[in-house]
């Protein structure tokens, strides 16, 4: 059973929120459930944070963090590959792929990893993501937990495009699906904009948001039964990423590190990626636009820029590490953004400017919860290919060029 109206009103109104239920008594039924069941799963206590949300993301005293460089990661490959080899064996790897997101950008209204970036056949970006994973599959000779997280606008169609391609191959046991928790969306004085009569604006909670996600859709049952140890989590645009890779696996084995961090070494000081570093002693990631002209010249002691790698959304975590940054409050991100809404004569408004905030938890606040990090780099021509838009940087058409490179075909 649901919560009931006067428990939605009450909800609401603790968080000055009671203008969402104006509409109820002209909705239909099924409205009417539609939107107290939305009611009940959403936090509402994000929307305060609007007043202050400059004092969220104030940084403490950054320092660089060493990472484990090629030569050292050549020089004992083959010990880190039987390691990492041993934990997927032993079924302690699983691995997460965040795929909430859609292919706007691209032009296209489907979820993203359904993208053809193919030239002369078809060429999906979930199908390019797959066969990789399959690649340490075979090699290991071991089937891997493969945890999917959608959203709320795109779970039916990745699910339903899955299923139609037979999962490109990967045993459909092994495949779970979950859909990212939803942050209300808010005007800039926090109060939350409807969408419709019966339903309020809402977006993802980030991607940081991943493991609550994973954990409140039941997949941590998943986890413990399998007796899984590690994530390896990453993200959805990257078609040359390598996942569960047994080198990685074994160098954070190694080091004992509570969570690893596939980075590539920038190709520019003011290149747009996330920089790892030291926060106050704490692993942290520095977002590009945060970096001061200080930062970027500071160079180490081989005359090396000392912010040189940048991380490229791959992590391998320990579970019970994530078991206790769950303990505590993940920091706030409050975000500007478009928001479609409905107005006051119940006209859709799409606004040209932004017009007000959402809230997102990030992987890199995860990050910064942990006590140590290994960065590892990894070869950008070969493990570093992603998409985000459609011509340019960043591109379809720059990392079609580099699976061509990498013996894809396409």
């Amino acid at each position: 059973m649901g919560i009931t109206y006067s428990q939605a009103k009450e909800k609401l109104e603790a968080f000055g929120q009671e203008h969402i239920l104006c509409y109820y008594e002209e909705l239909k039924e099924e409205e009417k459930q539609a939107l107290l069941a939305q009611i009940e799963g959403t936090d509402f206590s994000v929307t305060a944070f609007c007043a202050n949300k400059e004092e969220l993301v104030k940084k403490g005293r950054i320092s660089p963090l060493k990472a484990m460089e090629l030569p050292e990661i050549e020089e004992n490959r083959e010990t880190f590959c039987k390691l990492g080899e041993e934990a997927l064996l032993a079924g302690k790897v699983g691995a997460v792929l965040l795929a909430g997101g859609m292919g706007t950008r691209l032009g296209s209204d489907d979820p993203k990893g359904m993208y053809d970036i193919g030239l002369t056949k078809e060429v999906y970006i979930f199908e390019r993501l797959i066969s990789n994973l399959l690649e340490v599959v075979r090699k290991v000779d071991t089937w891997i937990h493969f945890f999917v997280m959608t959203s709320e606008k795109n779970h039916d169609a990745t699910v339903n495009f899955l299923k139609e391609h037979d999962f490109f191959g990967y045993r459909s046991d092994y495949v779970h699906f979950f859909s990212q928790e939803m942050a209300p969306a808010a005007d800039y004085s926090g109060k939350v904009y409807m969408e419709s009569k019966y339903r309020f604006s809402t977006s993802p909670n980030g991607n940081g948001g991943w493991y609550i996600s994973m954990k409140n859709k039941g997949m941590s049952d998943i986890v413990r039964q399998a007796g899984i140890e590690w994530l390896n989590v990453f993200a959805v645009d990257n078609v040359l990423q390598r996942i569960a890779d047994p080198v990685f696996v074994g160098a954070v084995l190694d080091k004992n590190c509570d969570v690893g961090a596939k980075v590539v070494r920038k190709n520019a000081p003011d290149e747009k990626v996330g920089v790892i570093c030291l926060e106050d002693g704490r692993p942290s990631i520095v977002e590009y636009y945060e970096l001061t002209e200080e930062l970027m010249s500071a160079k180490d002691e081989k005359g090396d820029p000392a912010y040189n790698f940048g991380v490229i959304l791959n992590y391998l975590f320990r579970v019970s590490a994530l078991d206790e940054i769950l303990e505590k409050k993940l920091p706030l991100h409050v975000v500007e953004k478009k928001i479609p809404y409905m107005d006051a004569e119940g006209n859709f408004q799409k606004p040209e400017e932004p017009n007000g905030y959402k809230f997102e938890n990030l992987v890199l606040d995860m990050i910064h919860q942990l006590e140590n990090c290994l960065p590892f780099e990894v070869i950008r021509e070969k493990e570093f290919a992603p998409i985000k838009n459609k011509t340019g940087i960043d591109s379809v058409e720059s990392a079609r060029k580099l699976l061509l490179e990498n013996g894809v075909e396409l």
